[in-house]
């Protein structure tokens, strides 16, 4: 591609952001559906995160059924499709899978509706895969982090507002909430959420999202040498695992949340929407703050918008939880935590290994004091984990495929494999929380955070030794 000196080609980054958005909205209303699984299927807090499970792990298999199919057909799956068709494709197989929430909630069938959170999933799979280099490859290069950042934040507009919307669906207004816990109350949303996919299958379809990017044709090697396999680069090896534990410390933190607002706060089951779509949120704040890049290479600009952008997104989450007719009351104070978010992403300049570091450090620091609190305050600090894991995707991400070249696209196809570490990890904290309590069981988000800063810390002079360093790259845009 013209690389450094084309422009962001918005006509067609607009339309791949919608597929972003129903990322988000499905894998935030997961955090609605496990309490009231939870309490209609009488479950453990084990056996009820076998929603994440269900959901995550099938990245990992439609990771797998794309490499299988590849080597198959001796021929990308992808580059055979196309990366618009592709999409489409992963679309409509979420569609499919959205259909059998209707038997499933008849039926009364816990297992028939992992099925169809299990298919969802697959999907999203092969649209993660294609989407993830699409976003970097429609504009400049050195801007390629921030425009997967503001796709992150389109996405998390879904995480914020895919809660609310189906915890009204399941327990109705605030006011007149439905305290008797029905699954069948869940096929309405998710059918409408099936047609909504496959409309978006066909305006992809027509839009003018190129089938064949140039990121497709090969970028040149940045590193000399006769790699055949994108497994041989150390990066995309410890960024692998990288991306696992961060998927899996970012939904484990919003899954396991209204466990310990319910057992330990003693919230109500239909109370406890606003503060998950609070974590979802927060996720949204950081990844507004964090493409500001991408809109503007002035210096003096980009300061004030990183100011902006965190507190509309605040505002977005406020202003549809009043809509939704929620207590504001507890939130505005929320607004003092952002600044250390603001802090930390200007303190970064813009360099993904630098704020992989800020933030993964910050990530713990938030736990911990979740842990060591109590009341709102640890509602707050477990929340707020939110801001922190904010950049986390797109920082990983483009350290991990930086250098691939030619190899980017089987590199991506890698790390949406390791998505998997949500559902995992989700499982993990689950039986710590079991055998302990639910506060004792975040250690497994520290240990999670702990990686990410060594990894942060060792990619940076395993990408100096091949001639890559962010410090020089992306200078210009900062």
């Amino acid at each position: 591609m013209s690389s450094e000196n084309s422009q962001t080609k918005w006509g067609q980054f607009i339309p791949l952001v919608t597929v972003f958005f129903f990322w988000g909205f499905v894998a935030a209303s997961n955090d609605i559906l496990i309490p009231v699984f939870k309490t209609a299927f009488d479950l453990t807090q084990t056996q009820s995160q076998l929603v994440s499970v269900a959901f995550y792990i099938a990245y990992t298999v439609g990771s797998l059924l794309y490499i299988g199919a590849s080597l198959l057909t001796k021929s990308d799956i992808v580059s055979r499709l196309g990366y618009k068709n592709s999409l489409a494709l992963g679309l409509v197989i979420s569609a499919l899978g959205t259909l059998l929430f209707y038997p499933a909630a008849n039926t009364g069938s816990f297992p028939l509706m992992l099925s169809g959170l299990f298919i969802v999933g697959l999907g999203f799979s092969l649209q993660q895969t294609v989407a993830n280099p699409l976003a970097i490859a429609l504009g400049p290069i050195k801007t390629g982090s921030q425009r997967l950042t503001l796709a992150g934040g389109i996405n998390n507009f879904g995480t914020t507002i895919g809660p609310l919307i189906v915890s009204f669906a399941i327990f109705g207004s605030v006011s007149d909430a439905n305290t008797n816990v029905s699954v069948e109350s869940v096929k309405v949303p998710y059918l409408i959420l099936g047609a909504a996919f496959i409309a978006v299958a066909v305006l992809l379809k027509f839009s003018s999202l190129p089938n064949h990017p140039p990121l497709e044709e090969g970028v040149v090697e940045e590193v000399a040498g006769a790699k055949t396999s994108a497994l041989q680069y150390p990066q995309l090896i410890m960024g692998m695992l990288a991306i696992f534990l961060y998927v899996g410390v970012e939904v484990s933190t919003a899954s396991n949340l209204p466990a310990y607002l319910e057992k330990d706060l003693g919230f109500l089951t239909h109370n406890i929407a606003p503060y998950v779509s609070l974590y979802w949120a927060s996720l949204m704040i950081g990844r507004w703050s964090g493409a500001v890049e991408a809109f503007t290479d002035d210096k003096t600009k980009q300061t004030i918008f990183k100011f902006i952008a965190p507190y509309l997104a605040f505002a977005v989450f406020l202003g549809v939880n009043a809509f939704m007719g929620h207590d504001l009351a507890p939130f505005y104070v929320y607004g003092l935590i952002i600044i250390v978010l603001i802090v930390a992403d200007l303190a970064s300049k813009g360099n993904p290994a630098t704020m992989l570091l800020l933030f993964a450090m910050l990530g713990i620091i938030a736990l911990l004091t979740g842990m060591a609190t109590t009341g709102m305050v640890s509602v707050y600090a477990f929340t707020s984990v939110g801001l922190f894991c904010s950049t986390l995707w797109p920082c990983i991400f483009t350290l991990a495929v930086s250098g691939l070249g030619k190899r980017t696209t089987q590199g991506s196809n890698l790390l949406i494999m390791m998505i998997m570490g949500g559902g995992i990890v989700s499982l993990i904290q689950g039986v710590v929380a079991d055998a302990t309590n639910i506060k004792i069981s975040y250690i497994v988000g520290v240990i999670c955070f702990a990686y990410l800063a060594f990894y942060a810390w060792k990619v940076k002079g395993i990408l100096r030794n091949q001639g890559i360093d962010f410090d020089k790259k992306i200078s210009g845009g900062h």
